[in-house]
């Protein structure tokens, strides 16, 4: 789709336990961001966001710290084609 960016994400450090989903949710949806995030089971954050460019880089940029409680030690940041567009923005389990 034109104009839609999309980003995969991944975060490593202190980010489960610290409600980095919850908050990852809630900057997505400040930002008009869809798409998703999950736990991985090696202790990482997965995200997939998608929305105009700008408006993703901001979610990007609170995932460099995450919440009060994490500690970011590593984001890698993957742009890609936009593959299935998402109508919202969910935590998946």
């Amino acid at each position: 789709m034109a104009g839609i960016a999309e980003a995969h994400v991944v975060v490593s450090g202190r980010v489960q336990g610290v409600w980095f989903r919850g908050n990852t949710q809630r900057a997505a949806g400040d930002a008009g961001v869809r798409g998703w995030v999950r736990n991985l089971p090696d202790r990482r954050v997965e995200a997939l966001l998608q929305g105009e460019r700008a408006a993703v880089e901001s979610v990007i940029d609170f995932m460099r710290t995450g919440p009060p409680g994490a500690a970011v030690v590593e984001i890698v940041v993957t742009w890609r084609q936009t593959g299935e567009v998402f109508h919202g923005f969910e935590i998946r389990y």
